[in-house]
């Protein structure tokens, strides 16, 4: 049974966060932490941080990762698969009609819709984070943690996974 949770885990997100992109991380959030409990919200970002390091779709990693540690290596599998099931899914099957349609302004308006949503679904992940990170570390750990982020990625334009594992650094030395 625990398989067949891991699968519906990761494979409802792979079906409406088409990608694995930033979309489908607020899904797979709600599914692991929320509906099946598997990690806490503190957890779950720790995940998507160490996700965001590395290199390739953060939905894969994630899965991986937490299925491996929620049922094993098998679970690790299951967990990828149903991530990336839905997307193989569809592009095999609309392929032939988007590339028919590639130049219609219709399917160029369908892009440019779906951008707000994405970017509603980041807000209130961030906002959830902020808030999580409020609790367990203060406002002034919080604030000086997102300024020093700010400052590295905007003006001195240090790579974000290097910001992300400095912030990893900090909190397992600091605050771990």
């Amino acid at each position: 049974m625990i398989y067949w949770n891991i699968f519906l885990a990761f494979f409802i997100p792979g079906i409406l966060g088409y990608g694995g992109g930033p979309s489908s991380i607020p899904l797979i959030e709600h599914e692991v932490v929320d509906r099946y409990n598997w990690l806490t919200v503190k957890e779950f970002s720790e995940v998507l941080a160490l996700g965001n390091s590395l290199p390739g779709p953060i939905a894969t990693k994630m899965a991986g990762y937490i299925g491996y540690e929620v049922g094993g290596v098998f679970g690790a599998f299951v967990a990828v698969f149903a991530t990336v099931a839905p997307s193989l899914i569809l592009l095999i099957t609309l392929l032939g009609v988007l590339w028919k349609f590639k130049d219609s302004p219709k399917v160029k308006r369908l892009t440019t819709l779906v951008r707000p949503a994405i970017a509603v679904l980041l807000g209130i992940m961030t906002w959830d984070y902020l808030f999580s990170s409020y609790e367990d570390m203060g406002i002034w750990t919080t604030i000086g943690i997102a300024a020093a982020a700010y400052v590295l990625m905007e003006r001195v334009k240090v790579h974000p996974a290097y910001v992300i594992f400095g912030a990893l650094i900090f909190g397992g030395i600091f605050l771990g």
